[in-house]
């Protein structure tokens, strides 16, 4: 009888390690929510977004591309197994954002919170981003 408790005990989360467990589904849904309404505004041609991707001066094409890239990452954090390289992507994607901003003039902060965000997401389930070793 000893050993079901200890083994029922085992499995079940702790109230720490679920709380950090929903606090990382948190941030997760934020920033899906966050990067799916960013690329959908980038992708229906929002004219704020029309007008930042000129000042840019790369052309429309990016504003589409970067527009796609935002709605896969933001899907791809709500999937467990692919989040961390989701969420690595979008940092990435967040750091061009820092760095053009700061380039073309504009408050950089946004991208710089979101890069943040997404780069405590990697780091979070880094574990996922290790290579697997081949099995024989």
């Amino acid at each position: 009888m000893t050993t079901n408790v200890t083994t029922r005990s085992a499995s079940r989360p702790t109230g720490r390690r679920r709380t950090g467990s929903i606090a990382r589904w948190i941030v997760r849904v934020f920033l899906a929510v966050q990067f799916v309404s960013g690329g959908v505004l980038k992708l229906i041609g929002e004219p704020r977004m029309v007008d930042l991707f000129t000042d840019i001066g790369a052309g429309q094409w990016l504003r589409y591309l970067v527009g796609v890239c935002e709605v896969a990452g933001a899907l791809g954090l709500l999937v467990p197994r692919l989040a961390a390289l989701a969420a690595l992507g979008l940092a990435g994607l967040m750091a061009g954002a820092v760095v053009t901003n700061v380039l073309i003039g504009a408050n950089p902060a946004v991208p710089a919170a979101f890069l943040l965000l997404a780069a405590v997401v990697a780091y979070g389930r880094r574990a996922q981003l290790r290579r697997p070793t081949p099995t024989r």
